[in-house]
């Protein structure tokens, strides 16, 4: 039993290195067709798109943007306040009240911000 047990854990093992390699191989392949299509001129070199995009700050503004609904709420918890948690809560049934359409925008641009692909949304038609 332990040996039939041992022997099946060395097979996927050598079976998750040997795809490893392979993923390896095929990525270098890439490199190298995408790096030959750049010396001919097919191709624009995208090293400094992402060197660009290493400078940009619209990622950390979403996402302080995104946050702030959370912080209002903690600060709206932990004061105490009354008229306070009535102004939140009024917040987010309008908040809760926007157009599907105007969410699944807002989520399209952050997801591509994030580099994310969301057009799932769209294909879904916005449901789960």
């Amino acid at each position: 039993m332990w040996f039939s047990a041992i022997k099946l854990a060395l097979n996927a093992g050598s079976h998750i290195y040997k795809k490893r390699q392979e993923t390896k191989m095929a990525m270098a392949d890439a490199q190298h067709m995408h790096a030959a299509k750049m010396a001919r001129g097919e191709e624009a070199y995208q090293g400094k798109l992402l060197e660009a995009r290493q400078n940009d700050y619209k990622d950390e503004v979403v996402l302080a943007i995104l946050t702030l609904p959370i912080l209002v709420l903690a600060w709206g918890v932990w004061s105490d306040d009354p008229a306070a948690m009535e102004k939140i809560k009024i917040f987010f049934e309008h908040f809760s009240a926007l157009p599907s359409w105007f969410t699944n925008l807002w989520i399209l641009v952050c997801a591509s911000i994030f580099g994310i692909k969301g057009t799932q949304i769209f294909r879904n038609g916005g449901k789960k």
